[in-house]
């Protein structure tokens, strides 16, 4: 059986994640919020704005290819979608993006590398 592709950035296919969320939110004009009369008034700019989190176990090698993702100020996702369990492609951006040793070896450590990619 063969596992999903969960993540492709810039072409290039990423090892199974640890975790994997995906959340979608709106964004709302400033222009929105409560009125006069009590009700709630929302200005939609952009529906389902989507955000991934996600955590990896990666070899020092995958570190360095994610850190050099981080580096870049969009990168070409392909994405596991969870509502339509369809691949998409859209541009996103990373940040919060943390690497922790969680065992020394010989081949210089395993790593848990964490971030959230944000749609544009």
């Amino acid at each position: 059986m063969a596992f999903i592709q969960y993540l492709t950035f810039d072409g290039t296919q990423l090892p199974l994640p640890d975790s994997y969320e995906v959340q979608m939110e709106d964004v709302e004009a400033d222009s929105g919020g409560e009125t006069e009369a009590g009700t709630t008034q929302r200005d939609v700019v952009r529906l389902g704005v989507v955000s991934i989190s996600v955590s990896f176990s990666v070899s020092p090698k995958w570190l360095k290819l994610l850190t050099g993702f981080k580096q870049k100020e969009k990168i070409s996702v392909d994405y596991f979608d969870t509502q339509t369990l369809e691949i998409k492609k859209t541009e996103m951006f990373v940040e919060g993006y943390k690497a922790n040793l969680v065992k020394d070896t010989s081949y210089k450590g395993l790593w848990r590398v964490s971030f959230t990619l944000r749609e544009f």
